[in-house]
């Protein structure tokens, strides 16, 4: 998805200003936003996936006008309401006015430590791996409607292997509603020059983790 949160290597938005000693959360809010997403999620109607895309998916001018966690709430929020959890009027009454939607499983407090602990994503493959460490690659010029992890500033361009990460739960398949169909995923990495041309930083290399359908033989 071509969207506002795809900010990579985009122009006009000023350096990353590095806050000293950030602590976890800015105020107690972002803490129960976080709590709420992660409790919800239990309860198993969607993954870590569809919840990024959700995020993603906001109108332009509310994501960059919003802070990270009021991003995770406006997101939630619009879960909630998709899958029948919660009425849109209930978010705008600020109570519930309907029936509970029946869940098939609820967080209880003493669980807490063992159930957000995330299971691997891992996946037996269905096929060898095509990319070895040291090949050199081509990324695809992809520009899918739905969720993908392949960003747009490193689409079609050539970097080299670094790593075989294992086969794991294809993201883009997920949020589509197409099953894990696991694909192979590679750590592939990119000179700067090679991503912006030669006025970039001679000394910058990016690397990213690239699901082996975004790749091609260089």
């Amino acid at each position: 998805m071509n969207g506002v949160h795809d900010m990579g290597g985009m122009h006009g938005f000023g350096k990353v200003e590095v806050e000293p000693n950030e602590p976890p959360f800015h105020a107690a809010w972002e803490g129960r936003v976080l709590a709420m997403n992660r409790a919800i999620g239990y309860c198993g109607l969607w993954n870590v996936d569809i919840s990024r895309f959700s995020r993603e998916s906001l109108p332009p001018g509310m994501y960059l006008s919003s802070s990270y966690y009021r991003k995770w709430q406006f997101a939630l929020e619009d879960l909630l309401v998709q899958y029948g959890l919660v009425g849109r009027d209930e978010l705008d009454a600020g109570r519930a006015l309907h029936p509970a939607k029946p869940v098939q499983r609820t967080l209880a407090r003493e669980q807490a430590p063992a159930a957000l602990w995330r299971d691997s994503y891992e996946r037996p493959a269905a096929a060898p791996a095509m990319f070895k460490a040291g090949d050199r690659v081509r990324t695809k010029n992809l520009n899918p409607a739905g969720h993908t992890r392949l960003p747009r500033y490193a689409r079609c361009h050539i970097g080299m292997v670094e790593h075989v990460r294992g086969c794991h739960v294809f993201p883009d398949s997920v949020t589509a509603g197409r099953g894990e169909d696991p694909q192979w995923l590679y750590t592939v990495v990119f000179t700067g020059s090679g991503l912006w041309g030669a006025g970039a930083d001679p000394t910058v290399k990016v690397s990213i983790e690239a699901w082996e359908p975004y790749l091609e033989q260089a």
